[in-house]
């Protein structure tokens, strides 16, 4: 039977809502917009730290500029708690190691289920080490990305971690609609491709072909 991530998200921060004491939880996010309604949703139930970790994105000045937005976005946006800000070392070999023989899969394939592994597994050991009570990513909010792959990877790293995993469908309740509203209103920096090298050459070949269309 489907699962209603949502719904089972609904449930926890109900139980959260009713104790004392928040929570932690370290957050990957992929980018700035993505984590907007993220952290306007999540940080009424926990104390939450972002963890920019995406050895995917390319080139590095791209990867610098996205690190930037989302740092511009947690000293602007006016949360219920504090939010922290854990930037990791840009290795792009991470990447190209994690998914090697899957290079010219297309966006959404195995190369992307490669990428999701890698970097939540990162959040979860990071997550481990510093004693958070929780972690999840922002990748869930994209229409483009598929939930159940997501949670069914971050809950493998739970178990293997020893770390509790948040469960999300962030697209549900308008979540993505609102991201756009929120990228409007901080005037936050939105790329027109996911982040690696392979997904932009896909964008780029995608906008030849319309153009030769046109």
């Amino acid at each position: 039977m489907k699962r209603n991530y949502q719904k089972e998200l609904d449930e926890i921060l109900e139980k959260i809502n009713r104790t004392e004491k928040k929570p932690t939880l370290l957050l990957h996010s992929c980018c700035a917009p993505c984590s907007s309604y993220v952290l306007e949703y999540l940080s009424q139930f926990f104390r939450i730290t972002v963890f920019y970790y995406n050895p995917n994105i390319f080139p590095p000045i791209e990867y610098e500029k996205r690190s930037r937005e989302q740092m511009k976005l947690i000293q602007s946006m006016d949360t219920k708690y504090p939010v922290e800000f854990i930037k990791a070392v840009y290795r792009e070999q991470e990447f190209y190691n994690q998914v090697k023989d899957y290079e010219d899969t297309p966006e959404g394939g195995k190369r992307c289920f490669l990428c999701y592994q890698l970097r939540l597994r990162q959040t979860a050991q990071k997550g481990k080490e510093l004693g958070f009570d929780y972690f999840t990513t922002t990748l869930s909010i994209s229409p483009l990305k598929n939930a159940a792959t997501i949670n069914e990877i971050g809950e493998a790293l739970a178990k293997e971690q020893d770390i509790r995993y948040l469960v999300s469908d962030f697209k549900k309740k308008n979540g993505y609609q609102r991201s756009v509203q929120l990228s409007k209103a901080y005037h936050l920096y939105r790329q027109d491709y996911c982040g690696c090298i392979f997904s932009q050459k896909e964008r780029e070949a995608k906008r030849e072909v319309n153009l030769e269309i046109k």
